[in-house]
C-alpha cells in the first residue's frame, strides 16, 4: 500500500490517491466492507473485485468501479490484483462528475459505461498506457486529472462547507451554514447536490467515521476511548452505528478487515479526529447492541 499526495491544485478535490497490491494465491479471495464515505474511484489492472450492490446484481468484472457518496457499508470480495484509487471530496465530485451527488448516493457502478463518470473514464486508458512503476502511473493519473479539471461555479461555497465539516466541534446546522457563508436553506441544497446527503446526515456520518477510524487506529482496543464526546452516551453511539453500518459496534469489531485496516491512518487525516471525551468510562469493553 502506498499513498500519494494529490497535485497541489487538486488538494481540495481529492482525499488521497493510493496504490494497493493484493497478494493472494490464485483463486483465493478475502472479504471486507467499504465504509460510508465520499465518492471513490478504483481502477484495477486485472481481476477486479466483486461488489455487492444493495439494489441490483453484484458488480463483477468492472475494471473501473465508481462509488457515489455513501451512508452505508459496501461489501466486496477481492483476490490478487493491483488497484489505483482516489477519494472524491465534494469539490472533486463537482469538478469531475458534475451530476447531483444525491442521485448517485449509495451506488456502485461501472465507471467505464455510466455517463456520469464520462469525464473520468479515460483514466483507465491513461493507466494502461503509462510506463511501468508507481511513479509513472501516478504521473499519468495526475496529468489526466489536471487536464480534465473543470471547477464548478460554486467552488468557494463547496470549499468553505468542506473545510467546516472537518471540525469535530461543529454540531449545529446553523453553525455549519454560518461557517460555509450561506443560509441554512442554501446549505441544504448545496449538501444534497454536491455532498450527497442533507447537512444533518453529513455531520452525523462525519462523527461516526471519525470515531470508527480512531478505534481501528488504536488496534481495536477500546471503543470508549474512540467515541466522539458529542455522543450523549454509549446507547446513542450504538444507535448511530447501526444506522450507518447496519450492525452493532461489537459485531463490526469481531469481523476481520484485511483491506480497510490499511487505510485507516490515512482516513483519519481526511475525516479528522473525534472530539475527546472529558471523562472516558473506566470500562473499555465495546458497546453492545
Amino acid at each position: 500500500m502506498r499513498f500519494f499526495d494529490p497535485p497541489a491544485a487538486l488538494a481540495d478535490c481529492l482525499s488521497t490517491i493510493y496504490r494497493l497490491e493484493v497478494d493472494l494465491p490464485e483463486g483465493q479471495t478475502v472479504s471486507d466492507l467499504l465504509l460510508p464515505e465520499w465518492g471513490n474511484l478504483r481502477f484495477f489492472r486485472s481481476n477486479p473485485p466483486v461488489v455487492d450492490t444493495a439494489d441490483g446484481p453484484p458488480l463483477d468484472g468492472c475494471r473501473f468501479q465508481a462509488t457515489g457518496p455513501s451512508s452505508r457499508p459496501v461489501p466486496f470480495s477481492i483476490g490478487a490484483t493491483r488497484v489505483w484509487g482516489m477519494g472524491l471530496l465534494p469539490l472533486g465530485w463537482a469538478t469531475y462528475v458534475g451530476e447531483p451527488a444525491s442521485a448517485l448516493a449509495d451506488t456502485c457502478l461501472d465507471g467505464s459505461t455510466h455517463p456520469a463518470y464520462s469525464r473520468l473514464s479515460g483514466l483507465l486508458t491513461a493507466l494502461d498506457n503509462a510506463g511501468p512503476g508507481d511513479d509513472q502511473e501516478f504521473k499519468a493519473i495526475s496529468d489526466y486529472l489536471l487536464k480534465n479539471a473543470a471547477m464548478p461555479r460554486e467552488e468557494h461555497r463547496i470549499r468553505a462547507a468542506q473545510e467546516a465539516m472537518v471540525d469535530p466541534y461543529l454540531l449545529q446546522i446553523p453553525d455549519f451554514a454560518e461557517r460555509a457563508g450561506v443560509s441554512t436553506r442554501t446549505l441544504e441544497r448545496l449538501c444534497l447536490k454536491w455532498f450527497g446527503f442533507t447537512p444533518n446526515v453529513v455531520l452525523r456520518r462525519q462523527r461516526l467515521i471519525r470515531s470508527l477510524a480512531a478505534f481501528m487506529n488504536e488496534g481495536n482496543s477500546s471503543w470508549s476511548e474512540a467515541i466522539d464526546r458529542h455522543y450523549h452516551d454509549q446507547p446513542h453511539f450504538v444507535r448511530e452505528f447501526h444506522y450507518f453500518m447496519g450492525m452493532s459496534p461489537t459485531e463490526y469489531a469481531e469481523q476481520p478487515h484485511p483491506i480497510m485496516d490499511a487505510f485507516m491512518g490515512n482516513r483519519q487525516q481526511s475525516w479528522g479526529k473525534p472530539a475527546p471525551s472529558r471523562d472516558a468510562p473506566e470500562d473499555s469493553a465495546p458497546p453492545q447492541a
